[in-house]
């Protein structure tokens, strides 16, 4: 990986590479190397205290669940199947240079993998990103470990970037539209996806007796929402809502699982028009003009 298009996340200087570790060229601060995976975790954050507890967080939850399992239930196996067909065909063809913004399980690199493509995976969790690599290793796979909210790269490095099911999680999630956007190149697209119109439920933790979100959403998004997130005209909004939860509930995977994508959206759209129940969005943010 060319270190030149890593930058220190809380100065945003360049790095060099010293005694085995990536050292800032303007505050000094020093990066580990864990098997070759850069950490680049922010010194500070630019928040509260949330934003700590935050990271710490996702650091434990990387380490606790196995994001690379499969779904025991086949039905929302299908599901997270046709959510990412979905994201997929929104990718330029073009593209060159993708980022993948809390890659989990590494579904991204799964697909891309014998594509033409440089993809860096991106991943709060040391743990997510040596299983990635692991799993697959080509040649233009890139894993770096560090925070969203601080991202270690260059401006004007990604041709895409991808964030799937990562923004309900985000305790500023305008701040990590505002943070992604400038690494895009002229002309580039940010896809993110995320429940649609999501009624979040909650319980109390056994540990700290406060309302507690399941799965750890902390927002509801819905189009409007979302395109409310971005301030500036040059960047050009779209959104697509599929994915009909009572398809879902009825568990009509076992047939819709042998449509082709194209053939699945037309039946999905239907259904969506006899009863409107969408459970996805996945909205596009692209620039029109260098930012």
């Amino acid at each position: 990986m060319n270190i030149k298009l890593l930058v220190c996340p809380d100065c945003r200087a360049e790095l060099k590479e010293e005694h085995l570790k990536l050292k800032c060229n303007s505050c000094n601060r020093i990066y580990e190397l864990h098997n070759t995976i850069p950490l680049l975790y922010p010194n500070h954050f630019t928040g509260n205290e949330k934003q700590m507890n935050y990271l710490e967080h996702y650091k434990f939850d990387g380490e606790y669940y196995d994001y690379f399992e499969g779904r025991i239930c086949k039905a929302t196996e299908h599901d997270e199947r046709r959510l990412r067909d979905y994201i997929l065909s929104l990718i330029p063809k073009s593209a060159s240079t993708v980022l993948d913004v809390g890659s989990g399980g590494a579904w991204l690199a799964k697909a891309l993998q014998t594509k033409n493509v440089e993809l860096f995976s991106f991943d709060i969790s040391p743990n997510n990103i040596s299983k990635a690599l692991e799993l697959y290793p080509f040649v233009k796979h890139h894993g770096i470990v560090g925070d969203a909210l601080n991202p270690p790269f260059r401006n004007e490095t990604f041709d895409c970037i991808i964030s799937s099911e990562v923004i309900e999680h985000i305790v500023e999630p305008k701040l990590f539209i505002q943070k992604l956007l400038p690494l895009l190149k002229p002309g580039g697209k940010l896809i993110i996806s995320t429940p649609y119109k999501e009624k979040i439920q909650y319980s109390i933790c056994t540990h700290c007796n406060q309302p507690t979100p399941h799965n750890a959403h902390l927002h509801s998004f819905d189009e409007k929402k979302l395109k409310d997130l971005i301030d500036d005209n040059n960047v050009l909004f779209k959104n697509y809502i599929f994915g009909n939860k009572a398809l879902h509930m009825l568990r009509t995977n076992f047939i819709l699982q042998y449509l082709p994508f194209r053939l699945w959206m037309i039946f999905d759209s239907i259904a969506n028009m006899i009863l409107n129940k969408r459970g996805h969005i996945v909205c596009v943010y692209e620039l029109n003009i260098k930012l």
